[in-house]
Protein backbone atom coordinates (compact mmCIF):
# COMPACT_ATOMS: atom_id res chain seq x y z
CA UNK A 1 0.00 0.00 0.00
CA UNK A 2 1.80 3.23 -1.29
CA UNK A 3 0.81 7.09 0.01
CA UNK A 4 -1.17 7.60 -3.52
CA UNK A 5 -3.81 4.84 -2.86
CA UNK A 6 -3.80 5.92 1.13
CA UNK A 7 -4.37 9.65 0.28
CA UNK A 8 -7.33 8.35 -2.43
CA UNK A 9 -8.71 6.39 0.05
CA UNK A 10 -8.75 9.63 2.41
CA UNK A 11 -10.41 12.03 -0.32
CA UNK A 12 -13.20 9.01 -1.33
CA UNK A 13 -13.52 6.32 1.40
CA UNK A 14 -12.70 8.05 4.20
CA UNK A 15 -14.83 5.54 6.32
CA UNK A 16 -12.04 3.19 5.11
CA UNK A 17 -9.33 4.74 7.34
CA UNK A 18 -9.11 4.95 11.34
CA UNK A 19 -9.48 8.73 11.16
CA UNK A 20 -11.14 10.39 14.48
CA UNK A 21 -15.26 10.30 14.37
CA UNK A 22 -14.85 14.40 14.44
CA UNK A 23 -12.93 14.62 11.41
CA UNK A 24 -14.94 12.13 9.54
CA UNK A 25 -18.36 14.55 10.28
CA UNK A 26 -16.50 17.75 9.77
CA UNK A 27 -16.31 19.45 5.63
CA UNK A 28 -12.47 20.02 6.42
CA UNK A 29 -9.98 18.71 4.39
CA UNK A 30 -8.48 15.65 5.38
CA UNK A 31 -5.32 15.83 7.94
CA UNK A 32 -2.98 13.40 5.36
CA UNK A 33 -0.67 13.96 8.36
CA UNK A 34 -2.32 10.55 9.45
CA UNK A 35 -1.82 8.87 6.45
CA UNK A 36 1.71 9.66 6.72
CA UNK A 37 1.82 8.41 10.29
CA UNK A 38 0.44 4.87 9.46
CA UNK A 39 3.08 4.93 6.44
CA UNK A 40 5.85 5.86 8.58
CA UNK A 41 4.83 2.89 11.37
CA UNK A 42 4.12 0.67 8.72
CA UNK A 43 8.09 1.24 7.21
CA UNK A 44 9.62 1.31 10.68
CA UNK A 45 10.23 -2.74 10.49
CA UNK A 46 10.03 -5.33 8.66
CA UNK A 47 7.59 -6.95 10.43
CA UNK A 48 4.89 -4.34 10.75
CA UNK A 49 1.67 -4.14 8.17
CA UNK A 50 -0.89 -2.13 7.48
CA UNK A 51 -4.10 -4.34 5.92
CA UNK A 52 -7.01 -2.47 4.64
CA UNK A 53 -10.53 -3.99 4.07
CA UNK A 54 -10.24 -3.84 0.45
CA UNK A 55 -6.76 -5.54 0.66
CA UNK A 56 -6.29 -9.00 -0.83
CA UNK A 57 -4.77 -10.11 2.78
CA UNK A 58 -7.63 -8.92 4.84
CA UNK A 59 -8.96 -12.13 6.37
CA UNK A 60 -11.86 -13.00 4.65
CA UNK A 61 -13.92 -14.29 7.71
CA UNK A 62 -13.42 -11.08 9.51
CA UNK A 63 -14.60 -9.26 5.98
CA UNK A 64 -18.27 -11.47 6.76
CA UNK A 65 -19.23 -9.67 10.42
CA UNK A 66 -21.30 -6.86 10.60
CA UNK A 67 -18.56 -3.97 11.43
CA UNK A 68 -15.39 -5.25 10.40
CA UNK A 69 -12.59 -2.75 11.22
CA UNK A 70 -11.43 -0.72 8.40
CA UNK A 71 -8.14 -0.50 8.74
CA UNK A 72 -5.49 -3.55 10.93
CA UNK A 73 -2.41 -2.93 12.28
CA UNK A 74 -0.03 -6.09 12.56
CA UNK A 75 3.45 -6.65 13.81
CA UNK A 76 4.81 -10.31 12.92
CA UNK A 77 4.25 -12.77 10.76
CA UNK A 78 1.41 -12.38 7.93
CA UNK A 79 0.68 -16.06 7.33
CA UNK A 80 -0.59 -16.44 10.68
CA UNK A 81 -4.01 -15.11 9.72
CA UNK A 82 -4.14 -17.69 6.49
CA UNK A 83 -4.70 -20.57 8.99
CA UNK A 84 -8.18 -21.41 10.26
CA UNK A 85 -8.49 -20.20 13.57
CA UNK A 86 -9.85 -21.19 17.01
CA UNK A 87 -10.37 -18.79 19.53
CA UNK A 88 -9.89 -19.57 23.20
CA UNK A 89 -10.73 -17.33 25.58
CA UNK A 90 -11.86 -17.39 29.51
CA UNK A 91 -11.39 -15.88 32.75
CA UNK A 92 -8.32 -13.80 33.43
CA UNK A 93 -8.33 -14.95 37.16
CA UNK A 94 -8.27 -18.34 35.78
CA UNK A 95 -7.38 -21.37 38.00
CA UNK A 96 -4.46 -23.85 37.40
CA UNK A 97 -6.35 -26.48 36.40
CA UNK A 98 -8.47 -24.17 34.24
CA UNK A 99 -4.83 -23.09 32.72
CA UNK A 100 -3.14 -26.25 32.22
CA UNK A 101 -6.78 -27.34 30.10
CA UNK A 102 -6.35 -24.33 27.82
CA UNK A 103 -2.87 -24.97 27.39
CA UNK A 104 -3.74 -28.78 26.25
CA UNK A 105 -6.65 -27.66 24.35
CA UNK A 106 -4.56 -25.12 22.43
CA UNK A 107 -1.91 -27.68 21.70
CA UNK A 108 -3.88 -29.91 20.28
CA UNK A 109 -5.64 -27.47 18.23
CA UNK A 110 -2.44 -25.70 16.56
CA UNK A 111 -1.05 -29.37 16.00
CA UNK A 112 -4.15 -30.11 13.70
CA UNK A 113 -3.15 -26.24 12.07
CA UNK A 114 -5.52 -24.09 13.66
CA UNK A 115 -4.47 -21.05 14.83
CA UNK A 116 -4.84 -19.85 18.32
CA UNK A 117 -6.61 -16.87 18.59
CA UNK A 118 -7.39 -14.83 21.65
CA UNK A 119 -7.06 -11.52 23.94
CA UNK A 120 -3.16 -11.74 25.20
CA UNK A 121 -5.05 -11.21 28.90
CA UNK A 122 -3.84 -12.60 32.14
CA UNK A 123 -4.96 -16.08 32.41
CA UNK A 124 -6.70 -18.39 29.85
CA UNK A 125 -5.37 -15.86 27.09
CA UNK A 126 -1.91 -16.13 28.14
CA UNK A 127 -1.66 -19.57 28.69
CA UNK A 128 -3.59 -20.19 25.08
CA UNK A 129 -0.95 -18.13 23.45
CA UNK A 130 1.68 -19.68 25.29
CA UNK A 131 0.98 -23.28 23.95
CA UNK A 132 1.60 -22.22 20.47
CA UNK A 133 4.35 -20.67 21.11
CA UNK A 134 6.21 -23.52 22.74
CA UNK A 135 5.28 -25.62 19.67
CA UNK A 136 6.50 -23.38 17.54
CA UNK A 137 3.06 -22.48 15.98
CA UNK A 138 0.85 -19.43 14.73
CA UNK A 139 -1.15 -17.37 17.34
CA UNK A 140 -3.36 -13.81 16.83
CA UNK A 141 -2.94 -11.63 19.74
CA UNK A 142 -6.05 -9.40 19.49
CA UNK A 143 -5.05 -6.14 21.42
CA UNK A 144 -7.43 -4.17 23.12
CA UNK A 145 -4.69 -1.09 22.92
CA UNK A 146 -2.17 0.02 20.07
CA UNK A 147 0.06 -2.68 18.23
CA UNK A 148 2.95 -1.03 19.72
CA UNK A 149 1.28 -1.22 23.15
CA UNK A 150 2.41 -4.26 25.42
CA UNK A 151 -0.50 -5.09 27.86
CA UNK A 152 -0.64 -6.49 30.39
CA UNK A 153 2.98 -5.99 30.91
CA UNK A 154 3.64 -9.40 31.96
CA UNK A 155 3.35 -10.83 28.71
CA UNK A 156 6.17 -9.02 27.50
CA UNK A 157 7.67 -12.39 26.49
CA UNK A 158 4.25 -13.83 24.72
CA UNK A 159 4.18 -10.06 22.80
CA UNK A 160 7.60 -10.91 21.82
CA UNK A 161 7.83 -14.36 21.42
CA UNK A 162 4.17 -14.30 19.23
CA UNK A 163 5.57 -12.09 16.39
CA UNK A 164 7.85 -15.28 15.18
CA UNK A 165 5.25 -17.49 14.35
CA UNK A 166 2.04 -15.72 14.59
CA UNK A 167 1.22 -11.76 14.91
CA UNK A 168 -0.14 -9.18 17.15
CA UNK A 169 -3.36 -7.52 16.00
CA UNK A 170 -5.30 -4.00 16.51
CA UNK A 171 -7.46 -2.15 15.16
CA UNK A 172 -6.49 0.99 17.03
CA UNK A 173 -3.55 3.54 16.42
CA UNK A 174 -0.08 1.69 17.64
CA UNK A 175 0.42 4.09 20.11
CA UNK A 176 -2.75 3.82 22.30
CA UNK A 177 -2.99 3.20 25.65
CA UNK A 178 -5.34 1.12 27.45
CA UNK A 179 -8.82 1.82 27.57
CA UNK A 180 -11.83 -0.14 29.48
CA UNK A 181 -14.27 0.77 26.42
CA UNK A 182 -11.61 -0.51 23.69
CA UNK A 183 -11.26 -4.33 25.32
CA UNK A 184 -15.24 -4.97 24.74
CA UNK A 185 -15.03 -3.78 21.44
CA UNK A 186 -11.80 -5.92 20.06
CA UNK A 187 -13.59 -8.96 20.98
CA UNK A 188 -15.82 -8.71 18.00
CA UNK A 189 -12.14 -9.28 16.16
CA UNK A 190 -11.50 -12.16 18.08
CA UNK A 191 -14.59 -13.93 17.08
CA UNK A 192 -14.64 -12.60 13.69
CA UNK A 193 -11.42 -14.11 12.64
CA UNK A 194 -12.56 -17.40 13.83
CA UNK A 195 -14.24 -20.58 12.70
CA UNK A 196 -15.20 -20.92 16.93
CA UNK A 197 -14.80 -19.53 20.28
CA UNK A 198 -13.92 -22.11 23.10
CA UNK A 199 -14.56 -20.74 26.83
CA UNK A 200 -12.29 -22.33 29.15
CA UNK A 201 -13.37 -20.72 33.15
CA UNK A 202 -15.66 -17.80 32.61
CA UNK A 203 -18.26 -16.35 35.59
CA UNK A 204 -21.35 -14.61 34.71
CA UNK A 205 -19.94 -11.27 34.43
CA UNK A 206 -16.76 -12.64 32.60
CA UNK A 207 -15.90 -10.39 29.03
CA UNK A 208 -15.41 -13.86 27.45
CA UNK A 209 -19.49 -14.49 27.35
CA UNK A 210 -19.02 -11.12 25.78
CA UNK A 211 -16.88 -12.80 22.98
CA UNK A 212 -19.43 -16.08 22.79
CA UNK A 213 -22.02 -13.92 22.23
CA UNK A 214 -20.61 -12.12 19.35
CA UNK A 215 -19.65 -15.56 18.12
CA UNK A 216 -23.03 -16.86 18.07
CA UNK A 217 -24.19 -13.56 16.48
CA UNK A 218 -21.91 -13.62 13.56
CA UNK A 219 -22.43 -17.43 12.93
CA UNK A 220 -19.50 -19.17 14.17
CA UNK A 221 -19.67 -22.13 16.52
CA UNK A 222 -19.39 -21.88 20.93
CA UNK A 223 -17.43 -24.21 22.79
CA UNK A 224 -17.20 -24.36 26.70
CA UNK A 225 -15.24 -26.47 28.93
CA UNK A 226 -17.61 -27.32 32.00
CA UNK A 227 -16.12 -27.02 35.66
CA UNK A 228 -16.74 -27.45 39.04
CA UNK A 229 -20.43 -26.63 39.99
CA UNK A 230 -19.11 -25.24 43.43
CA UNK A 231 -16.81 -22.60 41.54
CA UNK A 232 -18.14 -19.75 40.24
CA UNK A 233 -15.03 -19.55 37.60
CA UNK A 234 -17.29 -21.62 35.64
CA UNK A 235 -20.91 -20.42 35.79
CA UNK A 236 -20.15 -18.67 32.77
CA UNK A 237 -19.49 -21.64 31.18
CA UNK A 238 -22.33 -23.44 32.19
CA UNK A 239 -24.73 -20.84 30.90
CA UNK A 240 -23.37 -20.94 27.48
CA UNK A 241 -23.50 -25.11 27.75
CA UNK A 242 -27.26 -24.19 28.64
CA UNK A 243 -27.77 -21.81 25.95
CA UNK A 244 -26.62 -24.35 23.40
CA UNK A 245 -22.90 -24.09 23.65
CA UNK A 246 -21.43 -27.52 22.65
CA UNK A 247 -19.39 -29.65 25.76
CA UNK A 248 -15.55 -29.92 25.40
CA UNK A 249 -13.92 -32.79 27.03
CA UNK A 250 -11.16 -33.00 24.53
CA UNK A 251 -9.90 -31.27 21.53
CA UNK A 252 -11.87 -34.33 19.29
CA UNK A 253 -15.18 -32.51 20.56
CA UNK A 254 -14.16 -29.33 18.32
CA UNK A 255 -12.48 -30.76 15.78
CA UNK A 256 -15.48 -32.78 14.96
CA UNK A 257 -17.57 -29.75 14.94
CA UNK A 258 -14.93 -27.50 12.37
CA UNK A 259 -13.20 -29.73 10.27
CA UNK A 260 -15.53 -28.81 7.47
CA UNK A 261 -15.22 -25.23 8.25
CA UNK A 262 -11.60 -25.27 8.34
CA UNK A 263 -11.94 -26.90 5.01
CA UNK A 264 -14.43 -24.40 3.68
CA UNK A 265 -11.86 -21.20 4.66
CA UNK A 266 -8.99 -23.12 2.70
CA UNK A 267 -11.43 -22.91 -0.11
CA UNK A 268 -11.81 -19.34 0.19
CA UNK A 269 -8.69 -18.67 0.37
CA UNK A 270 -7.75 -20.38 -2.73
CA UNK A 271 -10.00 -18.26 -4.63
CA UNK A 272 -9.53 -15.13 -3.48
CA UNK A 273 -6.02 -15.71 -4.74
CA UNK A 274 -6.78 -17.24 -7.47
CA UNK A 275 -5.38 -20.27 -6.77
CA UNK A 276 -4.84 -22.82 -9.44
CA UNK A 277 -4.16 -26.56 -9.16
CA UNK A 278 -5.10 -29.68 -8.42
CA UNK A 279 -8.79 -29.88 -6.59
CA UNK A 280 -9.48 -32.22 -3.51
CA UNK A 281 -10.86 -34.58 -5.66
CA UNK A 282 -7.25 -35.65 -6.76
CA UNK A 283 -6.26 -36.67 -3.55
CA UNK A 284 -3.72 -37.71 -2.16
CA UNK A 285 -1.65 -34.78 -3.66
CA UNK A 286 0.92 -37.04 -4.98
CA UNK A 287 3.37 -34.42 -5.77
CA UNK A 288 2.62 -32.39 -2.25
CA UNK A 289 3.26 -36.01 -0.25
CA UNK A 290 6.25 -36.53 -1.93
CA UNK A 291 7.45 -33.56 -0.58
CA UNK A 292 6.35 -34.47 3.52
CA UNK A 293 9.17 -36.90 4.98
CA UNK A 294 9.03 -39.70 7.53
CA UNK A 295 10.98 -36.90 9.77
CA UNK A 296 9.25 -33.91 10.87
CA UNK A 297 9.10 -31.50 7.43
CA UNK A 298 8.77 -28.00 8.23
CA UNK A 299 5.90 -26.53 6.48
CA UNK A 300 8.48 -23.86 4.68
CA UNK A 301 10.34 -27.04 3.52
CA UNK A 302 7.05 -28.33 2.09
CA UNK A 303 6.81 -25.03 0.12
CA UNK A 304 9.93 -24.95 -1.45
CA UNK A 305 10.18 -28.65 -2.06
CA UNK A 306 6.48 -28.86 -4.29
CA UNK A 307 6.72 -25.62 -5.82
CA UNK A 308 3.42 -24.88 -4.53
CA UNK A 309 2.25 -21.72 -2.76
CA UNK A 310 1.38 -21.44 0.92
CA UNK A 311 -2.20 -21.37 1.00
CA UNK A 312 -2.40 -24.38 -1.29
CA UNK A 313 -0.09 -26.14 0.59
CA UNK A 314 -2.55 -25.37 3.72
CA UNK A 315 -5.24 -26.76 2.10
CA UNK A 316 -3.83 -30.00 0.98
CA UNK A 317 -1.98 -30.67 4.33
CA UNK A 318 -5.00 -30.26 5.71
CA UNK A 319 -6.49 -33.16 3.50
CA UNK A 320 -3.86 -35.65 3.65
CA UNK A 321 -3.89 -35.41 7.71
CA UNK A 322 -7.95 -36.04 7.82
CA UNK A 323 -7.16 -39.33 5.41
CA UNK A 324 -4.60 -40.35 7.43
CA UNK A 325 -1.53 -39.49 5.06
CA UNK A 326 0.29 -37.44 7.39
CA UNK A 327 0.19 -36.34 11.25
CA UNK A 328 1.20 -32.55 12.55
CA UNK A 329 4.20 -32.67 15.09
CA UNK A 330 5.79 -29.93 16.82
CA UNK A 331 7.62 -28.32 14.10
CA UNK A 332 5.75 -29.57 11.31
CA UNK A 333 4.57 -32.99 9.62
CA UNK A 334 5.39 -36.32 9.30
CA UNK A 335 4.60 -38.86 6.63
CA UNK A 336 2.18 -41.80 8.15
CA UNK A 337 1.93 -44.29 5.04
CA UNK A 338 3.08 -44.82 1.84
CA UNK A 339 1.03 -43.77 -1.29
Amino acid sequence: MDVAELRQRLAHEPQALPLPESLLQSNLSPDYALVDAALTWQQAADNHHLVCLGDPLYPPLLKQINDPPAVLFLKGNLDALLFPGIAVVGSRNATLGGKKVAYELAIQLALHSLAITSGMALGIDGAAHQAAIDIEKPSVAVLGTGADVIYPKRHRSIYHDIQKDGCILSEFWPDVKPFAGNFPKRNRIISGLTIGTLVVEASLKSGSLITARLANEQGREVFAVPGSVLSGQSEGSHQLLRDGAKLVESVADILEEVTALSQFHLEELRSRHHIGGESASDLPFSSLLASVGYETTTINDVVEHSGKTIELVLEQLLELELQGWITAVPGGYIRLKRS
